[in-house]
């Protein structure tokens, strides 16, 4: 079993950054790959990243490549998501998730943190 947990969140201004965090715990994350994705009022889940903790490897979703950073600490068993030049439309509850690196479904999932990007 992985616990999640999503620390953080909050508001920023259009062009701002915002880096959240989501600290594992319950199993060490070696055969694991963590994600993140974020839903939006009224839209459905969408896929923002990935990083296989084995190998660092990562995959982003289009609209997020090269604004977006996930990496990991592995001494703090935590997954980052640095986000920057923020936009109105990033405004959502981002999740944070993991699954065992052959697994198809993303079997644990975190309580999601509000991410507002207003003026």
């Amino acid at each position: 079993q992985v616990q999640l947990v999503e620390p953080g969140g909050g508001s920023v201004q259009p062009g701002g950054s915002l880096r959240l965090s989501c600290a594992a715990s319950g199993r060490t994350l070696s055969s694991y790959t963590v994600g993140w994705f974020r839903q939006a009022p009224g839209k459905e889940r969408e896929f923002v990243a990935r990083i296989i903790w084995s190998n660092g490897n990562t995959i982003y979703g289009d609209s997020k490549r090269g604004r977006f950073t996930i990496s990991r600490d592995n001494a703090k068993n935590t997954v980052y998501l640095q986000m920057n030049s923020l936009k109105p439309e990033d405004t959502a509850v981002y999740y944070c998730a993991a699954r065992r690196v052959e697994a198809a479904n993303w079997a644990y999932w975190g309580q999601g943190t509000q991410v507002t990007v207003s003026s």
